[in-house]
């Protein structure tokens, strides 16, 4: 799950972590009121669900609240368009207004769950301000690493070795280190899976603050954070994807052809690879889980021709925990729920596949069997159009 920077910074603030004040404002005249009361200069920021904000255009730094209500005019109710949107963009329905600080340096600072070590792995780098992927790629030793372990917890001395690593010194040093351990503690309390300041900046007295925040949440631990659950923001999200996620099905909406439909989520990763390999372009991931039935099937089947790009559907089963004749039958009854007005190729595997089979094949659908995955894919291919 993800949030608003002025959602991030709040919490930020929550924790003690040092960063800049604000309001937000959904109209041009709420923005004006807001930098009227801050004074002086301000920055402008649009409110949405990517990166990249300011190359385009949703980062303006302005002089009072004239020139702030020009810049929320400017922003408000437009779609913005960043590297991480797409070319249809992201429509700004909120801006946040804070003071103009004085910045004497920028720098990085991140961290995920690092899957491969299973710990909290730290970033930071002086390169404060840029995609920490182009820094990455380009200069790689500019990137300062620190790992977590889940039992003991960030030690101090692993946050001042970031600190240090990162040329500061002084107060300047031991405030960093602080805010690295702040930040650390809210990972982990929070159940977070990426927290990013970028930048993280220090000022002309010193400080360390943070400019921007980066929040993002496990979703399968929001059971436990009720008031996280009540900052999301559904607008922001793919209605496919929000719908998919109230009727307990896991979906990603993707650009191609061959729509899918899975269960496990390994499964459906590796029937997208198979797609691709093909030749095609998978339309989206798509989870129904271990035990599908014929509610979850005709909900998957709903949500994937909700896609106008979708031109056949891929249905890939293994049965272990179901039967693959009780799915053969929840597709059946699925497939005459729905306004079924493109090909599905089935594959089935395991228990009961082949009168699983059997009732697809005589279920006098437009349906298509195959045995084996490759087979699968080739035929979902051929039938979206061929290789593109």
């Amino acid at each position: 799950m993800k949030i608003h920077e002025y959602q991030a910074k709040e919490l930020l603030k929550q924790y003690g972590i040092p960063t800049t004040d604000g309001g937000v404002a959904t109209s041009a005249q709420d923005a004006a009121a807001i930098a009227r009361d801050i004074g002086g200069k301000v920055v402008v920021k649009a409110q949405i669900h990517a990166g990249g904000r300011g190359k385009g255009g949703g980062v303006k730094v302005v002089d009072g609240p004239v020139e702030a209500e020009a810049a929320a005019a400017g922003m408000l109710g437009k779609p913005l368009v960043t590297y991480q949107t797409g070319p249809e963009g992201q429509v700004v329905s909120k801006v946040l207004v804070e003071g103009a600080v004085g910045i004497a340096s920028e720098l990085y600072l991140g961290m995920v769950v690092d899957r491969a070590t299973e710990k909290v792995a730290f970033m930071a780098s002086t390169e404060g301000g840029v995609e920490i992927e182009k820094v990455a790629a380009e200069t790689p030793e500019k990137i300062l690493k620190e790992f977590a372990d889940p039992g003991m917890g960030l030690m101090p001395y692993q946050a001042r070795n970031l600190a240090y690593g990162l040329g500061l010194e002084g107060k300047t040093a031991s405030a960093a280190a602080s805010f690295i351990l702040k930040l650390y503690k809210l990972f982990v309390e929070k159940d977070c899976s990426l927290a990013e300041i970028n930048p993280l900046i220090i000022t002309n007295d010193g400080d360390v603050m943070a400019l921007d925040a980066k929040l993002n949440f496990d979703d399968n631990a929001m059971y436990r954070h009720p008031e996280l659950v009540e900052l999301r923001d559904l607008s922001e999200e793919d209605p496919s994807e929000v719908k998919a996620s109230a009727d307990g099905l896991s979906y990603i909406k993707l650009d191609g052809a061959v729509g899918c439909m899975v269960n496990g989520a390994g499964l459906a990763m590796a029937t997208m690879d198979i797609i691709k390999l093909a030749g095609g372009e998978p339309a989206n991931f798509l989870d129904v889980g271990g035990g599908a039935n014929e509610e979850s099937v005709t909900n998957a089947f709903k949500i994937i021709l909700s896609d106008e790009n979708v031109k056949v559907v891929l249905v890939n089963i293994f049965g272990g925990i179901v039967r693959c004749d009780i799915v053969a039958q929840g597709v059946i009854a699925a497939a005459k729920n729905v306004d079924l007005k493109v090909p599905v190729v089935v594959r089935l595997e395991g228990t009961n596949a082949d009168e699983g089979l059997k009732l697809i094949e005589e279920s006098g659908l437009n349906f298509e069997t195959a045995k084996g995955l490759k087979a699968a894919a080739e035929k979902a291919v051929a039938a979206a159009g061929g290789v593109k």
